[in-house]
């Protein structure tokens, strides 16, 4: 289930804009007036391979395959056994058939997973349907997306989810599965929700906060499957593998699986990682979720970051606790959420796949530096993260990171680019945010950080002079 966790939303709570001042990106009075153009979208996917050894993905995949996200324990693999059809209903977005079509293609190419798209209303063995993100949520508050055993629509979940039926611990292997998603949202949430739903739908089930460069990881850093991803699908389809078989059996198989499908692996792995407390995850769901004043919400992020100190970590973990924390402190700490956004980045790039994390960072302290009249440190940092956050394909952060360049070279004068940086960050945005109203609050929000909107935007709005 991909969650919607408001700490990771990109928007800046606030951001200090020199000594004695501070500018909120919820300041009114700033508007963007430039014509929106064309969406753009991504065509083609460049995944980096995992650079982890074979014993440590294969302990990642038997974490992955015999638990769940709530800590339960499952005792047997379950898979799709042949072919798999996959079906869309529902008032399907525009753009969904584009980016499923390239999901699936990956999955045929990267896991060798025999998949395909079939017309409905055929019957298939994982029915997509779009479903108004209220109705959704009226059953599943927490949900952004989410997937279900043994139904194939919205009606019949709602008649049988308090039922065993749709227990993943009762199946003994996987026929019938549907996941819904939210028809009112935007593109690059569909394509988020494609990418982690369809993944549980045919593979594991659980979630690892110690992941770093993996989908199967609750922090949502990563949208769309990356290259271990798809060595966890492509090992879950093996023929070595089949539904039924305990842990204990697959772990006996997977030396020699992991052997032949990823020789490059074959080398020693760390020690064994400490298992993540479930108070450790319980704080950060309450510190990043939608729910609770922003002083609980500050507490929990405290007790996380505790934790982990206490804990010992160096990983993905830590990381993320620190990540929180500086979130947390972005109103009225900036000096400690500076430091905290710091020591998160240094340690996600020691890590596999920690790049994007430390975009998300960059993003966040080029908007300190924008606030605070330094355009040329926020333009360094959009030029590191830009081409991270192309290739993992977040058009929405994307977009965000050239609005920020877009301000930036504004400031130093230089009007044609910073126009041509506003334009492409629209284009994007359209992917991103999804409504016209979305694209310019966000574009506007931006404009707000830049010293000197405010007393410039009430005269009149931020158009097309530079």
């Amino acid at each position: 289930m991909r969650t919607a966790l408001a700490g990771l939303a990109l928007l800046l709570a606030a951001c200090g804009s020199g000594p004695g001042s501070e500018v909120s990106m919820n300041s009114p009075g700033v508007r963007v007036i430039d014509p929106l153009p064309m969406m753009k979208m991504f065509s083609e996917s460049d995944p980096a391979g995992t650079r982890r050894p074979n014993p440590e993905i294969a302990r990642d995949f038997l974490d992955l395959s015999f638990g769940m996200e709530s800590g339960r324990a499952l005792d047997r693999l379950t898979r799709f056994e042949g072919p798999i059809t996959v079906a869309m209903t529902g008032v399907v977005p525009a753009t969904a058939p584009h980016d499923l079509a390239r999901l699936l293609g990956r999955m045929r190419r990267e896991a060798g997973i025999d998949i395909r798209t079939i017309a409905a209303p055929a019957p298939a063995s994982v029915t997509i349907e779009f479903v108004e993100r209220r109705r959704m949520q009226s059953l599943v508050p927490t949900a952004a997306c989410f997937v279900v055993p043994r139904v194939s629509s919205f009606a019949e979940y709602r008649g049988v989810r308090r039922r065993a039926v749709v227990d993943w611990a009762t199946l003994e292997t996987r026929e019938r599965v549907a996941i819904f998603i939210p028809s009112d949202t935007s593109p690059q949430e569909v394509r988020d929700c494609l990418h982690e739903e369809l993944a549980q739908a045919i593979g594991p089930l659980n979630d690892l906060y110690r992941l770093s460069d993996s989908v199967f990881n609750d922090d949502n850093f990563h949208t769309i499957l990356t290259g271990f991803d798809m060595l966890i699908l492509r090992t879950t389809y093996a023929p070595d593998l089949h539904s039924g078989m305990t842990r204990a059996e697959v772990a006996a198989v997977l030396p020699g699986l992991l052997a032949r499908i990823n020789p490059a692996g074959r080398r020693d792995a760390p020690a064994l990682p400490d298992p993540t407390p479930r108070d450790w995850i319980a704080a950060i769901e309450r510190a990043l979720g939608a729910d609770g004043s922003i002083h609980k919400r500050r507490e929990a992020a405290t007790r996380a970051l505790a934790i982990a100190e206490a804990m010992g970590w160096r990983d993905a973990r830590m990381g993320f606790s620190l990540f929180a924390a500086a979130r947390m402190g972005l109103a009225d700490e900036i000096a400690q959420s500076v430091d905290a956004f710091i020591e998160a980045a240094r340690i996600y790039r020691s890590l596999p796949g920690g790049e994007i994390h430390a975009a998300h960072i960059d993003m966040q302290m080029a908007a300190f530096a924008l606030s605070a009249g330094q355009p040329r440190a926020a333009i360094a940092l959009t030029e590191r993260a830009v081409p991270v956050v192309q290739r993992a394909e977040n058009a929405a952060l994307l977009a965000t990171l050239l609005m920020i360049r877009s301000e930036s070279l504004r400031l130093l004068g230089h009007a044609a680019e910073a126009r041509a940086a506003r334009l492409d960050s629209l284009g994007w945005a359209r992917y991103g945010f999804g409504t016209e109203a979305e694209v310019r609050a966000r574009m506007s929000e931006i404009a707000a950080l830049t010293p000197g909107r405010l007393a410039e935007a009430p005269r009149n709005g931020i158009g097309d002079n530079g």
